[in-house]
């Protein structure tokens, strides 16, 4: 299983890309769950923040990215 740490923005959406719509990138998507994540990892630790990275993938899931 892999951790969704503060530094990771490469994730691949899982979306289908056409002309007329635009693919959303990781590093802007779930800006509520992301900083409440790094902020946590930053003052706690990633191990005292497994509830925050859960809730900011399972947004970045709700959007169709596969993590």
């Amino acid at each position: 299983m892999s951790t969704l740490s503060a530094a990771t923005c490469d994730t691949t959406p899982a979306l289908e890309t056409s002309d007329t719509v635009e693919t959303p990138k990781p590093c802007s998507e779930c800006p509520e769950t992301k900083k409440a994540m790094d902020a946590c990892i930053i003052e706690k630790g990633e191990e005292s923040c497994t509830d925050l990275i859960e809730a900011h993938k399972e947004c970045m899931r709700a959007l169709g990215f596969k993590i």
